[in-house]
Order: structure tokens, then C-alpha cells, then sequence
């Protein structure tokens, strides 16, 4: 680890790679030059002991931050705080990767280079308020559309294969008239062939799933 005193009069620059429990940071001199590497825990105390890491090396004039919309939201948030100005870095450098391989200090170093530059950076979204409360909304939403899809796919599956007695009762009936049914079973445990049994019983738990993914539905619409 390099010196920060000898750098303590000039601005610097840092660049993060983002990872789910430990994020890699470096640092840049105002001739782009790396003057050193570190790693921080994903905490709260992490993000405050990189930044002091950071200004150890003098006053920061920006940060490149990967990933601001997943492992680096919370990093984000936290910066914005300190009016550092934040730079998204997009895809890292395709070429240095090849030639010098793939390294969690070499990325927090491209994403440095990258902030000094100017390069393969973006404005990040702030991740909070109204916006960020109506994304996540929406993500749940389109969850819920897709489960209860495949819920009712794997009820089709079901009665394809069913016993016979089960399959013609269910076949030729509409996607609501098929969930009421299921919805009113209640199978027979004393002399009931097991397939059949099973087949109900997990047609029921399927049509439960359908029901209260449709009641979510319902809510967010």
C-alpha cells in the first residue's frame, strides 16, 4: 500500500468494484496513476472506513462505483450523503481484461481510470423516493404474473396426466371455473387410489398459489 501523504495536496480519484459481502477499492492521483488498493466489508462501517481510506490520499474529487443499481446501491446511497460526486462505470475494459485477466483489484482500478477519464461512465439512478418505490412495485408485479403462469401450466401438466376420471372432469373447463374446482376439493382419504389422491392434493396447493398471486395482482393494478 502506497504512501497517502505524499498525495495529500493533490485531488484524487477512486473507482470500486462492487461484490455482495466485500467491495474492492482503489485510487488514482491526478495523473491517473494508481496509488493504491483495498477491500471493505459490505456494512455500513465499511463504507465509512473506505471513504476515510480514500480521503487519506487527499480531497476526492469523484468516485467511478459498479453495479450502483445492485451490490453498489448501498455504496451509493451512502456517498451521496458526503456530496462526492458519484459516476456509474459501466462494462469494464474488454481488452485490459484479456491481456491481464480477471481481478477484483484490477476492476476498482479500471473503474478509477474509467472516473479519471471520463469514459464508460453514466449519471446512477438515486435508488430512493417515489421512482425507486414504484420499481420495485413493478418488479414484484411482473414476479407475480410470472409465477402464477407457470402455476397453471404445471395444473395443465397435471390433468394431462391425471387418472382418467379427473382428467375428463377439468379438461374442457375455463381458467376461473378450473381454480373454483380445485378451490372445493376435498379428497377422499379412505379407499382412494394414491395417484389420484396426490393428483388432487397438489392441484389444490397449485390453485392456492394461483389464488394468492391473483390477489396480489389485484392489489397492484
Amino acid at each position: 500500500m502506497s504512501n497517502p501523504s505524499s498525495s495529500n495536496h493533490q485531488g484524487i480519484v477512486g473507482g470500486v468494484d462492487t461484490h455482495k459481502d466485500l467491495h474492492f477499492a482503489a485510487v488514482v492521483n491526478a495523473y491517473d496513476r494508481v496509488l493504491a488498493s483495498n477491500s471493505f466489508p459490505t456494512t455500513r462501517h465499511g463504507y465509512k472506513s473506505m471513504l476515510n481510506w480514500m480521503q487519506s490520499f487527499g480531497e476526492v474529487k469523484r468516485i467511478g462505483v459498479e453495479c450502483t443499481g445492485t451490490y453498489g446501491a448501498g455504496l451509493l446511497r451512502y456517498l451521496q450523503q458526503f456530496g462526492i460526486e458519484i459516476l456509474e462505470v459501466t462494462a469494464p475494459d474488454k481488452t485490459d481484461r484479456r491481456k491481464r485477466g480477471k481481478d477484483d483489484t484490477i476492476d476498482a482500478e479500471n473503474a478509477a481510470h474509467a472516473a479519471f477519464a471520463g469514459i464508460r461512465t453514466i449519471t446512477p439512478k438515486t435508488r430512493d423516493g417515489m421512482v425507486e418505490s414504484l420499481r420495485v412495485l413493478k418488479l414484484c408485479r411482473k414476479t407475480a404474473i410470472a409465477a402464477r403462469r407457470i402455476a397453471l401450466q404445471m395444473i395443465q401438466m397435471n390433468i394431462i396426466s391425471a387418472p382418467e376420471a379427473i382428467r375428463e372432469s377439468l379438461r374442457t373447463m375455463t381458467r376461473m371455473q378450473l381454480i373454483r374446482t380445485l378451490a372445493a376439493w376435498r379428497p377422499d382419504l379412505v379407499g382412494i387410489v394414491i395417484f389420484r389422491l396426490h393428483t388432487k392434493l397438489h392441484s389444490n396447493r397449485l390453485r392456492g398459489d394461483i389464488w394468492n398471486y391473483t390477489m396480489k395482482l389485484r392489489i397492484w393494478m
